[in-house]
């Protein structure tokens, strides 16, 4: 999947320059704060987030709308799961 996604976001996590295990860590507290169905734009740098964002998002049964990838920055959209 790789893809950018147009839609309006209900919130955005920077974990711009942040590394393992601080983006998952800061995304578990934004998506906790997120209401139900809500989406989260998330922004990183960390090459390990494209493994660890799609087993979040598994692991926690949320949804990974779209992910993008361009110069060395990630980009993640997730759909907190319902209820």
């Amino acid at each position: 999947m790789s893809e950018m996604i147009n839609t309006p976001v209900d919130g955005t996590l920077d974990a711009t320059g942040l590394n393992c295990p601080e983006p998952v860590m800061m995304l578990h507290q934004h998506i906790r704060d997120l209401v139900p169905g809500g989406l989260l734009k998330v922004i990183a740098t960390d090459p390990s987030t494209r493994r660890d964002i799609p087993k979040f998002c598994v692991f926690l049964d949320h949804e990974l709308v779209g992910q993008h990838e361009e110069a060395g920055t990630y980009l993640y959209w997730i759909r907190k799961k319902s209820g």
